[in-house]
C-alpha cells in the first residue's frame, strides 16, 4: 500500500506519510457498505448473505442475513434499527417499506438524523450487460411514505448525508462525479450541483473537516495502464481538491471512518475481475476489510498540486464496479426479540 499526495514523482517519498493498513478480516468474498455503529464495522458480505459486524481487534460475528446475491445495502434508523435493502422476510426482519413501484432493484442506502431514508436505483441490469438507463433516489419518510425525490443520474453509487443533514452528496459513476442537493425540511432534494469531478466513485464516507473519502474505479483493470493501482480511495474537497491519495493491491469498493475518534479510515477492498468473472471472483474469496489511521489537512503546503496530478489518472475510467439485485424491497430488524410488521 501507498499514499498518493502531490505528484507521481514523489509517490516513494508520500508512501510513508501514512501507516501501512492492519487486515482485520480476509478471505471473504464481495464486501460492501460498510457503516460504523455501536463501537464495530458493519458490512455486507456480498455473495454469503451475511451482515457481518468486526471490532477493532479484528473479532467479528455474522450479525444478521442479507440476501444470498450481490448489490444490497445497510443502514441504522436513529432508533437503532437496522435497515437491509432486497431482504425478504425471515422471522427476524419484517417489512419496512415496498418501493416496488418507483424502480426494479436498488444499489445504496443512507439514512440522515430525522429517520429519512435515501436509497438510488440505477435501474438497469449492469451485470446481464443490459444497455444504461438514467437512475433515481427514492425517499421513504419516517411515517413511511415513499416517492422519488431526484433522477436523471448516470448509475447513482455510494451516498453520504452531512451531520447538520443539509446536504446528501452521491457519486455519479459514470460521470465521475460527486453530485450535491441540498435537503428540504420535507426530505425532498433540490439545487443540485457538482460537488467534485474526475473521480470515477463508487462507495464514499464524510470526515469531520467535511472531506469526502472516495473509492475510485480508476485502477488497472479499467484503465490497462501501466502504473494505475489496482485499487484506491482518494479524499477531496467540495470543489474538487484532491487532499490524499491512497492506493491499495486490490480493487477499493467503499471507504468507512470510525473509531473512538472517527480518525481510523477502514477499507473494503476485493479483486475485480470484470462483469463476466464476478462469480469467480467471489469464490475466490479476495476480499478484506483492513483499517489505517489518518491524519486530516490541507494538501502538503497548503496547495492544491494534488487535484492538478491526481485528477487526470482519475479520469482514465468512468465505468464502474456496481451490481443490484432485483428485490424492491427494504426490510428492518426489530430489536433483538420477536418481528411485527411495520409497514404494508
Amino acid at each position: 500500500m501507498s499514499t498518493f499526495e502531490n505528484s507521481n514523482a514523489d509517490r516513494k517519498n508520500n508512501a510513508s506519510s501514512m501507516p501501512e493498513p492492519t487486515i482485520l478480516l480476509d478471505g471473504l468474498a464481495y464486501v460492501e457498505s460498510p457503516r460504523w455503529h455501536d463501537g464495530r464495522l458493519w458490512f455486507a458480505h456480498w455473495g454469503t448473505g451475511e451482515i457481518v459486524a468486526v471490532d477493532l481487534d479484528g473479532h467479528s460475528e455474522v450479525s444478521g442475513r442479507g440476501p444470498a446475491g450481490l448489490g444490497w445495502a445497510i443502514d441504522w434508523l436513529p432508533d437503532g434499527r437496522l435497515l437491509v435493502t432486497g431482504q425478504e422476510p425471515d422471522g427476524s426482519m419484517v417489512r419496512h417499506a415496498d418501493l416496488g413501484g418507483l424502480a426494479d432493484g436498488w444499489n445504496e442506502i443512507v439514512v440522515d438524523g430525522r429517520g429519512n431514508i435515501y436509497l438510488n436505483s440505477i435501474r438497469f441490469q449492469f451485470l446481464a450487460g443490459a444497455a444504461p438507463t438514467s437512475g433515481i433516489i427514492a425517499l421513504v419518510t419516517p411515517d413511511g411514505t415513499t416517492r422519488q425525490v431526484a433522477g436523471d443520474l448516470a448509475f447513482p453509487n455510494g451516498m453520504v448525508v452531512t451531520p447538520d443533514n443539509s446536504t446528501l452528496i452521491i457519486s455519479e459513476s459514470f460521470t465521475g462525479r460527486l453530485i450535491a442537493f441540498d435537503i428540504e425540511t420535507d426530505g425532498s432534494l433540490s439545487n443540485r450541483r457538482v460537488w467534485a469531478e474526475s473521480l470515477a466513485p463508487d462507495g464514499i464516507c464524510m470526515d469531520a473537516e467535511g472531506a469526502v473519502w472516495v473509492g475510485t474505479a480508476a485502477t488497472f483493470v479499467h484503465t490497462r495502464r501501466v502504473g494505475t493501482p489496482a485499487g484506491a480511495v482518494v479524499r477531496v474537497r467540495g470543489g474538487g481538491e484532491v487532499l490524499q491519495w491512497i492506493e491499495y493491491d486490490r480493487a477499493i469498493f467503499a471507504a468507512m471512518l470510525g473509531g473512538p475518534d472517527q480518525k481510523t479510515l477502514f477499507l473494503l477492498a476485493a479483486e475485480w475481475r470484470g462483469i463476466e468473472q464476478v462469480n469467480e471472483a467471489v469464490a475466490a474469496r479476495t476480499g478484506t476489510r483492513c483499517r489505517m489511521a489518518v491524519t486530516l489537512g490541507r494538501a502538503p503546503n497548503g496547495s492544491s498540486d494534488a487535484s492538478r496530478e491526481c485528477c487526470p489518472r482519475l479520469c482514465s475510467c468512468m465505468s464502474q464496479l456496481r451490481c443490484l439485485v432485483d428485490d424492491q424491497i427494504i426490510f428492518k430488524r426489530q430489536g433483538r426479540g420477536n418481528c411485527e410488521e411495520a409497514f404494508g
